[in-house]
């Protein structure tokens, strides 16, 4: 499948040119998210014109599916354009989805975190998987191999098919992307949004991803924005993780535990009233902290 999916790139890339309307073409649910520059590309576009054409797919009807091109099309709609070049190729929708896959993994300002997805993604088409269950057996190939468990799937026909795809995309092993990149999937909406800003790298990110206190996580992440390198920044996770797995001075750690009692079942005017005490015996507590 992986084979099939850089023929098609490359498919993509010869055969000859026509020119249609824009209002035949019609976008597609595609991996793509932001389409970021589109004044400059639309006033290039006024200059130039559209110097790649976009690759669709015929839908009948005089229509065209766009399979790769959709920020070109945007912009070209901004620039007033009534037409543009396209290359048609004769795809099934499955074949669209791959190409569209392929073609978005080859963008130049594609981030980390988009990389991941679109690999992903990819995976799931060629295995016929949710992007869950593609996950899943990455971690039971990892482990399996590592010699943590015996799952009997790094001989399978889906193990060789993973081994392939990331030989065929040529970026990196399937191990690496374990280690490196799945984690990118559970990090915090903060990091998430920098990391797809293009703001800070992904290393910075795994390691901003440690720190558990969110306030001091929001510090640090400005800092790495504002340029600290990654070397200085993991000597500043360092320290907050000392900080976080230091003990707690007595009068807090037991006012905490007084907070977190479940009054749930007590009746609702009871309940504010023990809830109104315990917030004056954390005052108490910290005061007498303080001394």
């Amino acid at each position: 499948m992986f084979r099939e999916a850089m023929g098609l790139a490359a498919k993509g890339d010869a055969g000859g040119t026509e020119t249609v309307p824009l209002e035949a073409l019609v976008p597609q649910a595609q991996p793509r998210k932001r389409f970021e520059g589109l004044e400059a590309l639309a006033e290039s576009i006024r200059e130039k014109g559209v110097l790649q054409p976009l690759l669709v797919r015929p839908l009948g009807d005089g229509r065209y599916a766009i399979v790769a091109g959709e920020r070109r099309y945007r912009a070209a709609k901004m620039a007033g354009l009534e037409e543009v070049p396209v290359r048609v190729l004769p795809l099934s929708e499955k074949e669209a989805r791959l190409l569209a896959l392929v073609e978005n993994l080859q963008r130049e300002d594609l981030n980390p975190y988009e990389e991941t997805l679109g690999v992903l993604d990819l995976l799931s088409e060629d295995l016929g998987k949710t992007r869950e269950e593609v996950v899943a057996l990455l971690h039971r190939m990892r482990n399996e191999k590592g010699g943590k468990a015996t799952h009997n799937v790094m001989g399978s026909p889906e193990a060789r098919r993973v081994e392939e795809a990331f030989k065929a995309l040529g970026r990196m092993t399937w191990e690496s992307f374990v280690q490196n990149r799945l984690p990118l999937l559970s990090l915090p909406e903060d990091l998430k949004a920098a990391l797809e800003e293009g703001a800070i790298p992904y290393t910075a990110a795994l390691e901003l991803k440690r720190v558990r206190d969110e306030g001091l996580r929001r510090a640090l992440l400005e800092e790495a924005r504002a340029g600290l390198s990654l070397r200085e920044l993991k000597a500043r996770v360092r320290e907050a993780l000392k900080r976080e797995k230091a003990p707690k001075p007595w009068h807090r750690e037991v006012g905490e535990r007084l907070l977190r009692l479940d009054l749930e079942a007590l009746p609702k005017a009871r309940r504010q009233a023990v809830e109104e005490k315990l917030r004056e015996l954390w005052a108490l507590l910290e005061e007498v902290g303080r001394r």
